[in-house]
């Protein structure tokens, strides 16, 4: 591992070592790999979902929401009046967490990665292999859906474990890329950001 550059440690979640939470509905299950400041009063809360039945969304009045889909064959989400459809190959939707949404598995269980803000800016995207994502917000991380590396061009490079968060609490403006392990048609990863 090479860690030459200016790169913080970043925290590393891994998604397996999180117990998952049956939803109130029984609709699906959520592992919660992060929150900051802490769990009680959280600005930003990243988490994964395996939605298993059709069924609404909770509210989160004041809070601004991504999702998308990172296993299965996807959802159709049904919010304002017009229904989107989710996929491993599509972009994340950015939603208001306050207006109903109702969701449904396409065929079968759909597992999704979520990100919450509240109070402030957030950012997800599909992260293209060895295509470099900078940007001006502080908090900044990685969820690879495969294993790959994660690296900068100073030289730093770290391997990332399939199904991981690596979430750095201070990057702003470093170029990071990540290079899957094998070849991937579908997203490999997905940057994630938050300006504290």
């Amino acid at each position: 591992m090479n860690r030459s550059g200016s790169v913080p440690s970043p925290a590393r979640i891994g998604a397996r070592s999180i117990a998952p939470q049956r939803w109130r509905n029984g609709g699906g299950w959520t592992r919660e790999l992060l929150t900051w400041p802490d769990p009680l009063h959280w600005r930003v809360r990243i988490s994964l979902a395996t939605i298993e039945s059709a069924g609404p969304f909770s509210l989160f009045h004041g809070v601004q929401r991504w999702i998308t889909v990172i296993e299965g064959t996807g959802v159709l989400l049904r919010l304002n009046d017009a229904t989107h459809r989710l996929a491993l190959d599509t972009e994340p939707l950015r939603f208001d967490g306050g207006v109903p949404v109702h969701c449904t598995p396409i065929d079968g269980p759909t597992s999704d990665l979520n990100l919450m803000a509240t109070g402030a800016e957030g950012e997800m995207l599909r992260a293209a292999p060895g295509v470099e994502w900078i940007s001006p917000l502080p908090q900044r991380g990685l969820y690879a859906r495969v294993a790959g590396t994660l690296s900068t061009p100073a030289g730093w490079c770290e391997p990332v474990p399939a199904g991981t968060l690596l979430w750095f609490r201070e990057a702003r403006d470093l170029a990071f890329s990540f290079a899957p392990d094998g070849v991937d048609p579908a997203t490999p990863a997905w940057w994630l950001g938050f300006s504290a």
